[in-house]
């Protein structure tokens, strides 16, 4: 390793440890190294990087999708869904368990955020199963696992983001690819919430269970949204940076016109937390760009690519290497910077062992998804462990039979292609 990659190196893995935004440690660590390297002109380079790594059209799609979840989120979405997953599963025993799983699905993928499911479902729906009797640190496990599958059931900014560090790979392909591999999961965390449910005779049914068509009619509306989305993707009616437009204009409309939740003088209050969180999420991308430029002009991913093909020449184990070290990247970095870095590296070991990008993309998000939810930097596991006022130990603890079921989906979307390009293939979307 060259003296430059040390010091990119080292000050990353520094700079993360004194806990900086991770922004600024990506940028700063590869300023650094571009110094360290020799590089001319190193300031006017990376100023000229920042600005490469913003200009594609693709990322127009971010703001967008970041507003319209933000409307959703305050806009009464939340009680509409739970209402519907309790008339569709309340009945059973271990009700409440299986509503809340199914209730973080489809806020998630509504709102495309893994944090908003557990704040606005798990406020609601925490507090209701600690009172029918479901243990308290398992009602948080469930709703941080759960909350996690939004963020591959379209739409998905990670996906966006995934789609323009890879380059020539479709959004379109990629919200179709992520719709089984979501739902698989969802139906793995669903199935070990109901067997730990009866298995420790947790609760009852979920109480009054509102009437189905009703509880149907009243969450109609924000379904439509996924909907209108992929359908507008698929039918060739407009991009995806068209159709996230079409997702703040519904969004807007149902939240402000239609239930009449969102005041209209919140909105100022809304689209300044989107543009801060977009804000966020755009410096991530120019800053990760400058680093990308060097990992490449070193030739890191070919020498990472050289080094994991020669580990062995099944194919098979190096994807589980992959995978283990998708994991471990998890455990220490959120998801948009993991992409960001991660993914120029690893894609080329990937198409060289054969796997579509499009396929690669949705493992490489399912593996970070489980990363979400596990210490020392799982976002979804702290924010659940503060709603429902537990501690991180604790909820580890009860999360292990549901990092099981994730670890199991991971596998399965990783050695069966099919779950990730059958959709795909048959829109049409992908060769």
């Amino acid at each position: 390793m060259s003296t430059g990659l040390a010091i990119l190196v080292l000050v990353f893995v520094a700079l993360l440890l004194l806990e900086t935004p991770i922004a600024f440690v990506i940028g700063i660590a590869a300023v650094l190294s571009a110094f360290a390297l020799g590089y001319e002109q190193v300031l006017l380079s990376v100023a000229r990087d920042l600005g490469n790594g913003l200009d594609s059209f693709a990322l127009l799609a971010i703001p967008f999708f970041i507003l319209a979840g933000e409307l959703m989120g305050a806009g009464g979405l939340a009680r509409r869904l739970i209402d519907l997953a309790a008339a569709l599963v309340g009945r059973m025993k271990g009700g409440l368990a299986m509503v809340n799983t199914l209730t973080c699905m489809m806020f998630g993928a509504i709102s495309g955020s893994a944090a908003a499911a557990v704040s606005s479902i798990g406020g609601t729906l925490i507090p209701e199963m600690n009172r029918n009797g479901y243990p308290k640190d398992f009602n948080i496990a469930v709703t941080a696992t759960a909350a996690t599958t939004g963020l591959l059931i379209p739409p998905s900014n990670v996906m966006i983001i995934y789609a323009v560090v890879a380059s020539n790979v479709s959004v379109g392909a990629l919200f179709m690819a992520g719709v089984l591999p979501g739902v698989l999961i969802g139906l793995l965390l669903s199935a070990v919430a109901l067997a730990q449910s009866r298995r420790g005779n947790y609760g009852s049914a979920a109480g009054q269970v509102p009437p189905l068509m009703r509880s149907l009619w009243r969450a109609l509306p924000s379904l439509l949204l996924v909907i209108f989305v992929l359908g507008g993707i698929l039918g060739g009616i407009f991009t995806a940076t068209e159709a996230s437009a079409v997702a703040v204009l519904w969004a807007f409309l149902l939240s402000v016109v239609f239930y009449r939740e969102t005041p209209w003088r919140m909105l100022p209050e809304i689209i300044l937390r989107a543009a801060r969180t977009t804000g966020i999420v755009m410096l991530l991308i120019a800053a990760s760009q400058v680093m990308s430029r060097i990992l490449t002009q070193e030739q890191v991913p070919d020498a990472v690519s050289s080094a994991l093909l020669g580990l062995s020449q099944n194919p098979v184990l190096i994807l589980l290497t992959i995978n283990i070290i998708l994991l471990v990247v998890g455990t220490f970095m959120d998801m948009t910077p993991a992409v960001l870095v991660f993914t120029p590296i690893l894609l080329p070991v990937a198409v060289e062992l054969g796997i579509d990008p499009v396929h690669f993309g949705i493992i490489m998000i399912a593996n970070l998804c489980i990363g979400l939810c596990t210490p020392p930097v799982g976002t979804c596991l702290f924010l659940g462990c503060t709603v429902g006022k537990s501690n991180i130990v604790a909820v580890s603890r009860a999360m292990l039979p549901f990092y099981a079921a994730m670890v199991a989906g991971l596998l399965l979307i990783s050695y069966v292609p099919a779950l990730s390009l059958w959709l795909p293939r048959l829109a049409g979307v992908l060769k």
